[in-house]
């Protein structure tokens, strides 16, 4: 692995590569001030690791690092190696997390300042070209009180990043990695979630949106978000999906096989299926969108 050193730009980033012991997920979520970071940075295998190599980004750390990890190496051997091989190692920045949970992380003496990283049990989090080290900190503090999905807690762990100073270089892309068995859709590999904004002026809200989003295309309807349909919330219903062209029957607040037949089209066509609820009951987000689009 030669250095290319004098011929790349510098990814300004702060990232936090973290596993849920939980879930055996594995994940990765990261800010810079360069374009589409989500193309370079992130890097993970279900059940084997996750890896963020950012500064002067030298890929095989993430190709060959998993590769390694795969075959039982730790973090810090892994680190280790990929040092070793890299004439350029005193320009890179990187954090490892393994399937057990063990970590490390890296800065290169050469990295602009602020730079460094923290690394603990299940997490590594690093930056550079940063306003100070309250970034980092902030990253840790903030995954370690989060409760929730392990892509929640990234995210979120991110924007308390960027509240704390984040890169003083300013923001362009921000993006989310999380891997898991099985995890994509239909399952047939470990992309749980895959969500990347390449330029915007505040990437990290919009990863956040982009997450919602997310989960409720693809999440189930939660005991929370389940609604017992009434004649009023039928008769709604009834009334913005003949707006759109799916009932042409009576506003009648019936939820008959006619009605049930439409919202399931509907919904189908909206790519909601995961939200299609037995019995007598809705999703209230996805009468909420119903309703708003009906209007519209």
């Amino acid at each position: 692995m030669k250095s290319v050193v004098s011929q790349m730009r510098n990814i300004s980033t702060f990232s936090i590569v973290a596993r849920d012991p939980k879930t055996g997920e594995l994940g990765i979520a990261v800010q810079s001030k360069f374009l589409a970071v989500g193309a370079v940075v992130p890097w993970a295998k279900a059940g084997v690791g996750a890896i963020a190599t950012q500064a002067a980004a030298n890929l095989d750390y993430g190709e060959l690092g998993l590769k390694l990890l795969k075959k039982g190496y730790s973090p810090q051997a892994v680190l280790d190696a990929l040092l070793a091989l890299d004439d350029g190692r005193e320009d890179r920045q990187v954090g490892i997390v393994d399937a057990n949970g063990n970590s490390v992380t890296y800065t290169g003496e050469n990295c602009f300042p602020w730079a460094g990283g923290i690394a603990g049990q299940d997490f590594a989090c690093q930056g550079n070209i940063l306003v100070s080290e309250a970034t980092v900190n902030a990253l840790k503090e903030t995954f370690l009180s989060t409760e929730g999905p392990l892509a929640k807690r990234l995210v979120t762990a991110l924007d308390a990043a960027q509240d704390a100073g984040g890169d003083r270089r300013g923001r362009q892309s921000a993006a989310l990695l999380v891997v898991k068995e099985k995890g994509s859709y239909g399952g047939y590999n470990d992309r749980y979630i895959d969500l990347r904004v390449d330029d915007h002026p505040d990437p990290i809200k919009e990863l956040i949106r982009l997450l919602d989003l997310y989960n409720m295309y693809f999440s189930k309807t939660t005991e929370g978000e389940k609604v017992k349909v009434t004649p009023e919330i039928v008769s709604s219903m009834q009334e913005a999906l003949r707006n759109l062209g799916y009932y042409d029957g009576p506003v009648s607040g019936a939820f008959d096989e006619k009605t049930k037949n439409a919202y399931k089209n509907f919904c189908e066509f909206e790519n909601f299926e995961e939200r299609l609820c037995e019995g007598n009951f809705v999703d209230k987000r996805v009468i909420e969108f119903l309703l708003n689009k009906g209007k519209a």
